[in-house]
């Protein structure tokens, strides 16, 4: 009988092939499997973590009672600009200035203004940079008009430019190719 009989067996594990076809010892593969599991993970995390997430800034102590009234304040403050974010709405920002124009909305809802009436009441306060979709008017205008300029005088160069390159370049005869000319059309 031999001295080790009695011990423990231990089966080693099967090696296995790496990635360029080479076999790996079974500790390695463990290690690899670990590492990928690790790198799994944290891109997870990290996809999770900069995920958009919908911002919840209405306060519940901000909303009015009345369904309907709550619903205008909420389509009046989705076109209002928050000054602090500047390409949020106030419905969305957590900014303490787009909560006091929220509150300022429902102040004017509830105290029976119109749509419009509370809108030109903003802007007459902050400007028309706060309409999130400026309005059409003179001081707009360049606004409004400027991508269709620069559209159409984008066409006209690039047209231009086509006209120019397909035409064959033209040049004046020398001296002696318009005697030789001059020639051949007296024959």
């Amino acid at each position: 009988m031999r001295g080790d009989e009695g011990a423990a067996s231990t089966v080693p594990e099967a090696p296995s092939s790496g990635p360029s076809g080479h076999l790996l010892p079974a500790g390695e593969k463990r290690e690899k499997t670990w590492r990928r599991s690790a790198l799994q993970s944290l891109l997870l995390f990290l996809a999770l973590l900069f995920a958009p997430l919908p911002a919840f800034a209405v306060d519940p102590g901000e909303r009015l009672a009345d369904p309907k009234l709550e619903q205008r304040a909420r389509d009046l403050s989705a076109n209002l600009r928050c000054m602090v974010c500047q390409n949020q709405s106030i419905d969305d920002s957590n900014a303490e200035l787009a909560r006091d124009l929220r509150l300022l909305v429902r102040e004017r809802i509830v105290a029976g203004d119109s749509d419009e009436q509370v809108i030109n009441y903003v802007v007459s306060r902050y400007g028309e940079f706060v309409l999130l979709k400026p309005r059409f008017s003179a001081k707009t205008l360049i606004l409004w008009g400027a991508p269709a300029f620069l559209f159409g005088l984008g066409l006209v160069v690039a047209f231009a430019y086509v006209r120019r390159r397909d035409r064959p370049e033209t040049r004046q005869l020398t001296d002696e190719e318009e005697a030789r000319l001059g020639k051949l059309l007296d024959e």
